[in-house]
């Protein structure tokens, strides 16, 4: 029997990091199995799925919490596998001039929706000829079954326009 495990990992980026607890995984024939992991201000942040024998499970914990001492914050969570519910992906792509809120204001219509964001990425930059912070953001969304796609995109389309940016929904 195998358990499934949740990890997050925080602490200061450095060379050698995702080794180090990729080492430790290894060590017990551990499976690591899925991951995202990014370096954000000079921190390091991950989140990953690992499976391991149950009878190892606390041998891994003890392990990773010989990190910590090298500054790392790791939670483990056991989980159970999940069996993907019927419904379908959609793409979202946000871009504008970076401003408070984007965010609130777009997964508010979402929840309203009862669509899921899955995953997201977002990045703020320096527009090329005017130097204006620029807001982009990409999300993998869950929809559920029966969700109106055209009433999604009116109702973005309508915030699109209220917050001055461009939303593609695919």
């Amino acid at each position: 029997m195998r358990d499934t495990l949740v990890l997050t990992i925080l602490g200061p980026d450095r060379t050698g990091l995702v080794e180090s607890v990729s080492d430790r995984i290894a060590a017990i024939d551990g499976n690591w199995e899925e991951s995202r992991m990014a370096r954000l201000a000079g921190q390091f942040a991950g989140i990953l799925l690992v499976t391991v024998d149950a009878t190892r499970t606390d041998q891994l914990v003890a392990s990773l919490r010989g990190l910590e001492s090298a500054g790392l914050q790791i939670t483990v969570r056991p989980t159970a596998r999940v069996t993907p519910d019927a419904g379908m992906h959609v793409r979202l792509e946000v871009t504008g001039q970076d401003r408070p809120g984007i965010i609130r204001d777009v997964s508010h219509v979402l929840a309203e929706r009862s669509i899921n964001v899955e995953e997201i990425e977002s990045e703020v930059t320096s527009a090329a000829m005017s130097g204006e912070h620029m807001f982009a953001a990409r999300a993998r969304l869950f929809a559920p079954p029966g969700t109106d796609l055209a009433d999604l995109r009116a109702r973005l389309e309508r915030l699109a326009g209220e917050l001055i940016i461009d939303l593609a929904v695919g």
